[in-house]
């Protein structure tokens, strides 16, 4: 009583073009997200590129990279979200949402190839040791890095868990990285300080193994979001809802995927059997809302009901067992 009260007095629609409204709401905010961290990150990366030509120093110069690699994740990421916006078509049945897991591929090669080069240039430099100067400058400059990736971090992942996107997440969380990392070019600004040549180069090389980590991260989130992995409790909570919905005997095959930061949902409910058509059309319904009111994220639902089993009743799936068996490993 207490959930149907509260259905007839908070306003709300189920219209199509109301379904759409907030995941376009979430693609503007996603957009915004990106291009301020662009801008923020890519004043930074500027302003630590100055100083690298100043003073030579080769772990200024590996933060550098990856701060601008990081700021240019921005590109493919927006280019997704606004194909996420387009409308499916006879081709594309289910939209562009896939272009936003494409981006993540991109950000996770991007990361791949800014620790390849801060590797090499740190090796080289530990192979050929040489002074650092502007030591003041770099001390400076590795601060201003921290600032603004930890900024870019946190509104970078306040935004992506708001809208659900895995791949402005993991953008978020390699940007925090790279704010630490930009703290460690202050141990190789004082190792050359108190004059041990070798300590600008180590720390570019611990630089590299942090992105390393980065990378490993990144890939691990990306590669579930293309594997239409979910997080299991999004699968309990689902079968709940589901469960409380008038009509509803069981709750049998349920599949949940991200297309994007958008989510969709196919389920099968057992209902009963001697319903008529008009009322296993409405126990469906109900179910398809129950759940978008409890998963904010699903746009789209297909319920299915099957008539419960009944003695002596063969299986309404029968027509369909041989078709299983073949697809079966």
């Amino acid at each position: 009583m207490r959930h149907r009260l509260a259905h007839l007095l908070t306003p709300h629609s189920h219209e199509t073009a109301d379904k759409l409204d907030p995941a376009l709401e979430s693609s503007t905010r996603g957009m915004r997200a990106l291009w301020v961290s662009l801008a923020v990150l890519g004043v930074t990366a500027a302003a630590q590129a100055v100083v690298v030509a100043l003073s030579g120093s080769v772990a200024l110069l590996g933060d550098t990279v990856h701060n601008a690699a990081d700021a240019l994740t921005a590109v493919p990421l927006g280019i997704a979200f606004v194909l996420g916006r387009r409308a499916a078509t006879r081709r594309f049945t289910y939209g562009y949402g896939r272009a936003e897991d494409l981006a993540g591929i991109a950000i996770v090669l991007t990361i791949a190839a800014s620790a390849a080069f801060a590797g090499w240039t740190a090796v080289e430099r530990l192979l050929d040791p040489r002074p650092v100067g502007h030591l003041g400058a770099v001390t400076l400059a590795a601060l201003a890095g921290f600032a603004g990736n930890e900024w870019v971090a946190r509104y970078r992942i306040r935004v992506g868990r708001s809208i659900g996107s895995a791949a402005l997440v993991a953008d978020g969380l390699h940007a925090r990285t790279d704010g630490f990392t930009s703290l460690a070019v202050l141990l190789g600004a004082g190792g050359s300080a108190l004059g041990w040549r070798l300590a600008d180069p180590v720390v570019g090389l611990a630089i590299t193994a942090a992105i390393a980590l980065v990378l490993r991260d990144a890939a691990r989130e990306v590669f579930r979001r293309v594997m239409d992995a979910v997080d299991p409790a999004l699968v309990d909570r689902a079968e709940r809802a589901l469960r409380e919905v008038e009509g509803v005997r069981g709750v049998g095959e349920l599949r949940l995927r991200w297309i994007g930061h958008r989510l969709r949902a196919e389920v099968a409910v057992v209902v009963d059997g001697d319903m008529t058509v008009r009322q296993a059309h409405e126990v469906a319904v109900a179910a398809e809302h129950a759940l978008l009111h409890a998963m904010p994220r699903l746009t789209a639902a297909l319920v299915h009901a099957d008539p419960a089993a009944a003695p002596g009743e063969e299986d309404p799936h029968r027509a369909l067992a041989h078709h299983a068996a073949a697809s079966a490993p």
